[in-house]
């Protein structure tokens, strides 16, 4: 049978991991609503973009072929879209 002082020990070392645990849970708990806030953020960016993706590709399949008409290029446009940097890049090609 375990004497006293071993009993306090471990009732203070299950006091310390109960804490350590609350801790790490607050933690977590912060970076979930990061992660949320930042989806929910990203919502509107997320319809306007399937929005101009459907436009796209009803215009091809009824019968406006303005986008897959084949002509010659005069002009390109080039946009890059990082998620990383928070940056857009237009690119104009003569």
């Amino acid at each position: 049978m375990a004497n006293l002082k071993e009993i306090r020990i471990r009732i203070g070392s299950v006091s310390s991991t109960m804490q350590i645990t609350s801790a790490m849970k607050m933690v977590s708990a912060a970076k979930l609503k990061k992660a949320q806030d930042a989806i929910t953020a990203m919502r509107p960016y997320s319809n306007k973009l399937s929005e101009l993706m459907q436009s796209f590709s009803g215009a091809s399949a009824g019968g406006n072929k303005s986008y897959t008409e084949n002509r010659t290029l005069n002009k390109v446009l080039v946009v890059v879209i990082s998620s990383t940097e928070d940056c857009v890049v237009l690119l104009m090609l003569t």
